[in-house]
């Protein structure tokens, strides 16, 4: 399949209008913003460095802007990102799902009903899952015409987000400023995927026998997550002192947390974050949710050992030996097959997640994941 460079006029598609900005007062992380403008000078990014490395090891999520899209860029992604649901139907769906089970890959849709969330209780997300390199699959129809757009718009956060974080996260380390770059390439053969992520409301049945939990508590798989804010509050992250808080809403800001492979590559100096998704405050309820993500994994030969680094102290709870690292292939496909999927088992949080939280395991290549209720 060969894919033409975008138009200075792209095809004209229905305008996603998103929901109105939420009413109540909520108890909102208090988020690093990091302006990556500032990397322009030397003094900027040494100075950006102290900041992304405190932000991603004491909340583990940050803000950035002046990342490269202007406003106007950022809701017409947001106008694709709804194409996929709004303009395909049931039944082309059906041809294009994933098959994560069997691939390892999320490329395609995962479409509602696949995760089991809580008591019998089955997600109502949709998502569709496009690899950097765009040509790896067919797509349906209406997304065929967008598909120059999606890719450049990939490249863009692979090259002009991605990297500048993995950058200043290697100088927090005191590492050389390639190093994760060097592993994170973008035609590199890798995973690294553009998500556009639609929840629909549930019933109230629904939303009571999972204590109103959409997505349970849980890190992500990757090295870096690059989220385009959207103002339908339901994200939240588990503070360090044991609380769940709110992600604020800022226009045209990217959200980024760390995954579990930056965790295991920087020897824990740097944790995958945990997070969840709720039910919307009650000015949002009734609202669909669109999400538009870019998920970064490191090429899939690399092996998950870590780094070594002057300031790193020993990673005392560390996942596995050296010998028996996975590399970012075995890893990837054996969590999306997991994730939703398998039966967990219950464990006490209370010393791993503060009083009051639940904790589920499950073992995935020897490796115990959580996931937090």
């Amino acid at each position: 399949m060969t894919i033409a460079a975008p138009s200075e006029h792209p095809p004209p598609i229905p305008h996603y209008v998103p929901a109105p900005e939420a009413q109540e007062q909520l108890d909102y992380a208090d988020l690093a913003i990091i302006d990556l403008a500032q990397m322009a000078t030397p003094a900027g990014k040494a100075a950006l460095a102290i900041q992304v490395r405190d932000a991603m090891r004491e909340q583990g999520f940050f803000y950035v802007i002046n990342h490269g899209y202007t406003s106007e860029q950022t809701e017409r992604m947001f106008d694709v990102a709804d194409v996929p649901f709004a303009g395909v139907g049931d039944e082309e769906k059906q041809k294009y799902a994933g098959k994560m089970l069997q691939t390892g890959s999320y490329q395609g849709y995962k479409l509602r009903q696949y995760w089991h969330i809580d008591k019998g209780v089955h997600d109502q997300v949709e998502n569709y899952n496009l690899n950097r390199d765009v040509t790896k699959k067919e797509h349906p129809e209406a997304v065929r015409p967008l598909l120059p757009e999606i890719r450049e718009f990939s490249k863009q956060n692979h090259l002009n987000v991605l990297h500048p974080i993995l950058r200043l996260l290697a100088v927090g380390m005191e590492l050389p400023e390639d190093t994760f770059t060097d592993i994170h390439g973008y035609n590199a053969v890798g995973e690294s995927y553009t998500r556009f992520m639609k929840y629909y409301p549930r019933s109230e049945e629904e939303e009571q026998k999972t204590g109103q939990v959409w997505l349970k508590g849980h890190t992500d798989f990757g090295s870096i997550t690059i989220l385009y804010s959207q103002p339908v509050a339901a994200l939240q992250i588990l503070s360090p002192d044991g609380k769940w808080r709110w992600i604020r809403h800022i226009p045209n800001a990217l959200v980024i947390n760390a995954g579990d492979a930056l965790e295991y590559l920087s020897g824990g100096f740097y944790r995958g974050t945990i997070h969840r998704v709720v039910q919307p405050p009650p000015s949002q309820r009734g609202y669909t949710r669109l999400g538009v993500f870019y998920f970064a994994m490191p090429d899939d030969n690399v092996k998950l050992v870590p780094f070594r680094s002057p300031v790193n102290p020993v990673w005392v709870d560390r996942k596995f030996s050296d010998e028996d690292a996975p590399t970012m292939e075995v890893h990837r496909k054996g969590r999306t097959a997991a994730y939703g999927k398998t039966v967990l088992k219950k464990v006490d949080g209370a010393a791993t997640a503060g009083e009051g939280f639940g904790v589920e395991e499950e073992v995935i290549n020897g490796v115990v994941i959580k996931h937090y209720t």
